[in-house]
């Protein structure tokens, strides 16, 4: 339900940010993020500052997916592990396709995105209908997915590096990471370094949200039971990040006014790109790669799950929103082409959405439960 209602909340937070950004405050709705606060704006604090908690989220869902979750089982892990290769590489080929060699070639890394809490918003909104190991398949894929966003993020956009701060926020690292091995388990002394490391990662001209990830794999996660500091501290934000930092991150990041020629929009290849790799590529490279790694006996496909309803979990992945507009503000610099894709990725996510909810919902049945 938690995951539902985030995603409902992200839907209005972002109906609301573009109703008002196309009214006749909108220029002063647009103007408010970006009003200074100490070195950074609101959004940049939002999404230098804030966001990095929702990557430390990540990192510790993710940590419990490989200890004790899906991921915990190599053959179980396996499917929506090429699922989410696959779901990564083929957008970002398509993307490439339609804008290689142009001044928009940087954008390869939007499509490739899946937004957690949107997708499981629309699964959860099936109800009954969908069984239980599909939608482990999905949170697994998401969070794969998100690792490989952030692998991209780390590598890709990153352009100018400080390497002496980027060596204090590693010293810091290896630092937190000796603590968790030597076995100290005070949570705050990793909260304290990871705001140092946080500071020294933006000093260095990496993104300071990968310092999130990082912390997240310091801190101790013993059994993984309530005593775990790694499971006080997920349970700990998670209410706050779905509730407060994401819908915040839709509020400030969707200001953006919708272009009057929309047939022209949707002719530029950075958003034929976008588009065509979320609604074509995140479905097409899901179920070829699954495909291909079930008849290769690599992995499994589940009883309970159908290709259709595969098929379906794939165009659901390609509701990228939050991650995809995370790198769209990464990836270009031009204020127009941001905004216009930004808004390509709603229209895509929305689309791609809506097939995944149908192809679910007509391929499984409601599962009965004895009374």
């Amino acid at each position: 339900m938690c995951e539902k209602g985030s995603g409902m909340l992200l839907i209005i937070a972002t109906f609301v940010s573009i109703l008002i950004s196309n009214s006749v405050i909108g220029e002063n709705y647009i103007a408010l993020w970006q009003t200074k606060i100490g070195i950074m704006s609101i959004e940049h604090w939002i999404n230098d500052g804030l966001m990095a908690v929702f990557f430390l989220m990540i990192g510790l869902e993710l940590e419990r997916e490989i200890y004790k979750g899906e991921l915990s089982n190599p053959r179980d892990a396996l499917l929506p592990i090429f699922a989410a290769i696959g779901g990564m590489a083929v957008p970002a080929a398509i993307y490439t396709f339609f804008n290689a060699g142009t001044s928009t070639s940087s954008g390869f890394g939007i499509p490739t995105a899946t937004d957690i809490a949107f997708a499981l918003a629309v699964l959860m909104m099936l109800g009954n209908r969908v069984p239980v190991s599909l939608k482990v398949f999905l949170t697994a894929l998401a969070v794969i997915d998100d690792l490989g966003a952030i692998i991209v993020i780390a590598i890709f956009y990153t352009n100018t590096i400080l390497l002496s701060a980027l060596a204090a926020a590693f010293g810091i690292f290896a630092l937190l990471l000796f603590f968790r091995i030597i076995k100290i388990n005070h949570l705050l002394i990793y909260l304290i370094g990871g705001v140092a490391m946080w500071y020294f990662m933006l000093q260095s001209g990496v993104h300071a949200t990968i310092a999130g990830v990082l912390l997240a794999f310091v801190i101790p996660f013993g059994k993984g039971d309530e005593k775990s500091p790694s499971w006080k501290l997920q349970h700990a934000i998670h209410i706050p990040v779905s509730f407060g930092i994401v819908p915040l991150f839709a509020l400030a990041n969707t200001a953006i006014i919708i272009s009057p020629d929309l047939g022209k929009l949707f002719s530029e290849y950075y958003a034929i790109g976008v588009s065509a790799g979320l609604i074509i590529g995140k479905p097409l490279g899901v179920i070829v790669f699954s495909f291909l790694s079930v008849k290769m006996k690599l992995a499994r496909l589940p009883d309970d799950i159908s290709w259709k309803s595969l098929l379906g979990a794939g165009f659901l992945a390609g509701i990228g929103f939050t991650m995809s507009i995370f790198i769209t503000i990464l990836a270009f610099t031009d204020s127009s082409i941001i905004s216009n894709t930004k808004f390509v990725i709603l229209v895509s996510s929305l689309v791609a959405g809506s097939i995944g909810f149908f192809l679910i919902r007509t391929a499984a049945k409601p599962i009965r439960t004895p009374d």
